[in-house]
């Protein structure tokens, strides 16, 4: 079996592919993720050298994984998008999978694990353990990461958890150094979360904005827009 993982969420590009159980990774530096996103240059070549590597052609592939976010417009409309492609070329379906959930996943059982994606606009898209993905402030984001820490220990990661660090530190959260892994998309865990997942039709799988993009989206590319995007 082979079963391929996307995630683009955020700036950095996350691959993985799992070959009769060995997985193959493509897991950038967590720096990357405060860099300028390039998605289109880097999503592609990241697929093709994991196959290369793992000496796997895309036509032997039997599953697909792709985060539907939330996280950049336009980094999930690209990953979401080549996800449909490759599926839909190898009569394949997908499996969405959140990127928080997948960032909550990678951090651990030990303690409860908040999972932030940077937003931009001075906002978070958050998740707390097995909660809702939301979308807050980061002083409501604070707020939460306080009264979980009255609950009991709590690790926060995500290039979210990076940009308030501090502050996260100030009410008691743990927060790994800037160069952990738990601070990036993993996509040997989203390959985890999957297995136990329902398949969709690729053209069922739209990603999750949670907000509605700043720039236009032409009819075309409508379709990767959920119509209850807030």
């Amino acid at each position: 079996m082979s079963e391929l993982a996307i995630d683009t969420a955020t700036a950095a590009c996350a691959v993985a592919l799992r070959v009769n159980g060995q997985t193959f990774c493509h897991a950038p530096a967590p720096g990357r993720m405060l860099e300028r996103p390039a998605h289109a240059k880097e999503l592609l070549p990241a697929i093709e050298g994991l196959c290369s590597e793992s000496r796997t052609d895309l036509a032997e592939l039997s599953a697909i994984a792709v985060g539907i976010g939330p996280g950049a417009f336009t980094g999930l409309r690209i990953g979401v998008s080549t996800a449909r492609a490759i599926a839909t070329a190898n009569g394949l379906g997908l499996v969405p999978v959140s990127s928080l959930e997948t960032l909550v996943a990678g951090g651990g059982t030990e303690r409860t694990v908040i999972a932030m994606i940077d937003a931009r606009r001075n906002e978070i898209f958050y998740r707390v353990g097995e909660g809702p993905d939301s979308l807050a402030t980061p002083a409501e984001t604070l707020s939460l990461a306080r009264d979980a820490v009255a609950r009991g220990p709590v690790l926060a990661v995500g290039d979210g958890a990076l940009k308030i660090r501090e502050q996260l530190l100030e009410v008691g959260a743990d927060v790994p150094p800037s160069d952990d892994d738990r601070h990036v998309v993993s996509g040997s865990v989203m390959l985890d979360i999957a297995a136990s997942r329902t398949t969709l039709a690729p053209e069922g799988v739209t990603p999750n904005y949670i907000r509605a993009p700043d720039a236009k989206v032409s009819s075309r590319e409508s379709w990767l827009v959920e119509s209850g995007a807030k």
